[in-house]
């Protein structure tokens, strides 16, 4: 599982936010999320752009990093 920090994330909104950008990126299966930490982990089927997964964070709103 690889995992990165997300700033911005104040309730299960944004999580939930977050989580249903990560899942659309075809090979990202699983996503899980502490809110306290801002710690993203997410499972692929594969090779994923960590860049990719990035701009779909900024796209809503939050700051990966």
């Amino acid at each position: 599982m690889d995992s990165l920090k997300v700033k911005g994330m104040n309730c299960q909104h944004c999580v939930s936010s977050v989580t249903q950008a990560l899942e659309q990126i075809d090979s990202v299966h699983s996503v899980t999320i502490d809110l306290k930490s801002g710690l993203v982990q997410y499972e692929t089927n594969g090779d994923v752009d960590l860049e990719a997964l990035k701009a779909a964070i900024v796209k809503i709103g939050f700051t990966p990093e």
